[in-house]
């Protein structure tokens, strides 16, 4: 799936950085549909499968709502260690130190950009669909917008890394059909979004017609 010297670089990059763990993209290598996510959270960096806690329930109800099976699709993540924060609370009058998920910083973005480049190089989907604003910032650049754009599908090249000794993003030659949603996570928070969403899946399934692509689920 991937060059074992290029998931060796991404790993020894991100070292320097709290984050645990190393989890590999899963799905068909020549798959019609990318989702790109966040990062892995606990539960997947001890399982190794992607969208496998409790986020990635929620995503597979909305796959299910497509018509779509996991092996339909390639899944993966900007990055894809598990960025953490530890945070020390008191329990039984001793100090207890748990890690919790984080957002990942830009340099942690960086340090992994190799291996989402390799992936859309490799498998050229006919749509990109990006959960939430930093999948979006990630492959698209754009900052703050998920709110004005999700469930409008858009033209245009993405982001790739320059060099691998390179921090600089520069656009590939080729334009990609991207597809943003909101995290699935969101409905944790607002529930309220969950109308949105299935409005946007409403459209996704559209393109997914218009675009001829054939899947192993129920459409």
């Amino acid at each position: 799936m991937y060059p074992e010297s290029l998931v060796k670089e991404c790993q020894k990059r991100i070292e320097k950085y709290p984050c645990e763990g190393f989890v590999y993209g899963q799905g068909p290598e020549k798959a019609e549909i990318m989702l790109v996510g966040e990062a892995p959270g606990e539960t997947e960096i001890h399982n190794g499968i992607p969208f496998s806690g409790r986020a990635g329930k929620q995503l597979s109800e909305f796959l299910d709502y497509l018509g779509i099976s996991r092996e339909d699709v390639f899944i993966t993540s900007a990055v894809r260690s598990r960025p953490y924060k530890v945070v020390k609370k008191e329990k039984d009058g001793q100090i207890i130190e748990k890690k919790y998920n984080r957002t990942p910083t830009q340099k942690e973005i960086l340090a992994h950009a190799p291996l989402l480049d390799y992936n859309i190089c490799s498998i050229q989907p006919k749509i990109i669909v990006t959960l939430g604003k930093i999948a979006l910032e990630r492959v698209t650049g754009m900052k703050g917008n998920l709110e004005k754009i999700h469930g409008k599908m858009m033209i245009t090249p993405v982001q790739k890394l320059k060099r691998l000794d390179s921090s600089e993003m520069v656009w590939t030659d080729r334009k990609y059909k991207i597809f943003p949603l909101y995290h699935p996570a969101a409905v944790f928070y607002n529930r309220r979004l969950l109308q949105e969403i299935y409005e946007d899946l409403d459209q996704l399934k559209n393109y997914i017609k218009e675009e001829g692509i054939r899947l192993n689920g129920a459409m």
